[in-house]
């Protein structure tokens, strides 16, 4: 019986760790790669305290990675990096869009995923010497809302107000 119990917890454990895992997973890959570590952020915890408590836009957890300083190799890197990116899909998060500029070196990816109640969104964007990486819980509905009417993704999700 005890064997059954942690055959089900040891299964539970390991798929709650590959749905969490793909952000520690590209800011590992970063570090690796670049040979550097993510940038401090003061009070980054206490603002991810506050999203879980407030919802704000319908978030209800981030994580962010902010990396600075990146020793690009040029064109090999952007070869390498939608090779790294592309292996990133997973049963938990599927790939949206892949956008890329050469002319700037700059490259976007978005993944996102399953739909339920909620869903989280891992946005991974490089730039010549400098990386962005966050994932977000944000509440199915209020995505959608956005996608629909892009013009109010940057304001509150709160009632809207007439001055």
């Amino acid at each position: 019986m005890r064997a059954g119990w942690l055959a089900v917890f040891l299964a539970a454990s390991t798929a709650a760790f590959g749905a969490e895992g793909e952000f520690d997973h590209v800011v590992k890959a970063i570090e690796a790669h670049y040979g550097t570590t993510r940038t401090h952020i003061p009070f980054i915890g206490l603002a991810s305290f506050a999203v879980k408590v407030a919802h704000p836009g319908g978030a209800s957890d981030f994580k962010l990675a902010i990396f600075e300083d990146l020793k690009s190799r040029g064109e090999r890197d952007q070869v390498e990096l939608d090779r790294f990116m592309s292996q990133l899909s997973s049963p938990s998060l599927h790939p949206v869009v892949r956008a890329r500029s050469r002319r700037d070196r700059e490259s976007t990816y978005i993944y996102a995923g399953e739909a339920g109640r909620s869903t989280r969104v891992l946005i991974a964007t490089f730039e010549r010497n400098e990386a962005t990486v966050i994932e977000v819980k944000v509440d199915v509905t209020t995505l959608l809302k956005w996608l629909n009417e892009p013009e109010d993704a940057g304001k509150s999700a709160g009632p809207r107000r007439e001055w």
